[in-house]
């Protein structure tokens, strides 16, 4: 077949944050085509927790694949599902301990929503302004990060009602001061959009992820666990980016002591094979109607296996221990920068999740942060963007990141703001 005659293309909508191909990866590097090595503090948007191709995953998954690479969870046990949901259950709190599978959080969103509404009886589902729950119709639904996901599809499904979070940055307020203004407009919601006995719960970040990584806070996840508590609702717990040791805690809502109904998950669950879960009370998970979890590839053997190793190294490595420190001295190191850079207007986050709002004239600046990438990229380090404007520079190392590469990082990303300025 000669060139003129071939075809077959991604999709010209598919855009590349990076120019870089990448035919490696190790460790917290990834090596394109010609051989040169980036610093990645991408991880995949969270995924690869362990880095890339850490060893006892890669034998994990090696292994499996040579055993047996699909057993359709709905047809045949696959114990290697077994073996996560015990593994999950060691980890999550006392009452969670049923499991569904399935392959991306977009898909336990979906079924968050469905177990909701089966085990309430209730319709309506309150959201977070700023929260990103996936990019099928009913999270996509449920998702208020940034109007161009939605652009174009709408209307969206009904039966969401969006409640402000309490982003005092972005109100200009203390964090008292949004916290009060958050549960007072809630407790308007009941009654004036959502009667409590027609709201099947509310589903939150506790640290919000493409909205630009602000954290929620103790008073507001309280109050929100206090009204569910009340008005016989369930708090779900958006753990997708959040969880797995990425903020210095194996779960974000543990910063917060509250304890959710349900917790979804996925991404650094399995260093980058595609398995995410549905975690909750077996009673709870048991109100599900007949057929309303399942799927095709859902909780597929390899992922399952790669995910058990993953857990166990996050858990003999030290991983959430390194999270926090190594998260502490990039903090340190960002607070250090921004003396001398006041453009970095805000730096919030936790852990190895943190994000530095670029401001220009009391304006999102999100052209400088997509310059402040490409001139990163330049000197060999990765990095994203999020937020509406797309003006957060985030921050997301693998959890094995060392302190030379925070310091690394740190000193690539102070020659980039002096590029850009």
């Amino acid at each position: 077949m000669t060139d003129h005659h071939r075809k077959g293309k991604l999709s010209p909508i598919l855009k590349q944050a990076t120019g870089i191909t990448a035919v490696k990866g190790e460790g917290a590097y990834i090596q394109d085509k010609d051989g040169s090595r980036y610093l990645d503090f991408t991880s995949g948007i969270g995924v690869t927790s362990t880095g890339h191709c850490h060893p006892k995953v890669v034998a994990a998954a090696q292994q499996q694949v040579a055993t047996m690479i699909h057993a359709q969870a709905t047809t045949v046990m696959n114990p290697r599902l077994i073996e996560l949901s015990e593994k999950l259950g060691e980890f999550t709190p006392d009452h969670i301990d049923a499991f569904f599978f399935s392959n991306a959080g977009t898909e336990v969103a979906e079924a968050a929503l469905r177990l909701a509404r089966h085990a309430t009886g209730r319709p309506n589902m309150i959201v977070f302004h700023g929260g990103f729950h996936g990019r099928t119709m009913g999270s996509l639904s449920m998702t208020t990060s940034s109007v161009g996901l939605r652009a174009g599809l709408q209307p969206m499904m009904g039966g969401v009602v969006v409640a402000p979070f309490p982003h005092a940055h972005h109100y200009g307020w203390s964090l008292d001061e949004a916290t009060d203004f958050c549960l007072r407009e809630l407790d308007r919601i009941f009654v004036t959009y959502s009667a409590p006995k027609e709201t099947a719960g509310m589903l939150i970040e506790p640290v919000q992820g493409e909205g630009g990584y602000v954290p929620a806070n103790t008073r507001f996840l309280q109050g929100l666990r206090e009204r569910c508590d009340k008005h016989g609702m369930l708090l779900i717990m958006d753990e997708v980016q959040a969880g797995f040791g990425r903020t210095g805690k194996f779960w974000a809502h543990e910063h917060f002591a509250v304890k959710p109904d349900l917790m979804m998950m996925a991404k650094g669950l399995a260093s980058g094979f595609p398995i995410s879960a549905l975690g909750g009370a077996e009673s709870l998970m048991g109100q599900g109607w007949p057929g309303s979890q399942g799927g095709t590839y859902g909780g597929n053997a390899v992922a399952a296996a790669a995910a058990i190793a993953t857990i166990e190294v996050i858990q003999d490595e030290g991983l959430v221990d390194n999270a926090a420190r190594m998260g502490k001295r990039l903090w340190d190191g960002l607070h250090a920068l921004q003396k001398d850079y006041p453009e970095m207007d805000n730096i919030r986050g936790m852990g190895l999740m943190l994000g530095v709002e670029m401001r220009r004239d009391g304006q999102p600046d999100g052209d400088r942060a997509g310059r402040i990438l490409k001139a990163c990229e330049k000197r060999k380090l990765l990095m994203l963007r999020c937020g509406p404007y797309q003006e957060i520079v985030r921050w997301l190392p693998p959890l094995i990141v060392t302190q030379a590469q925070i310091d690394e990082a740190l000193s690539i990303f102070e020659e980039a703001l002096k590029e850009t300025a």
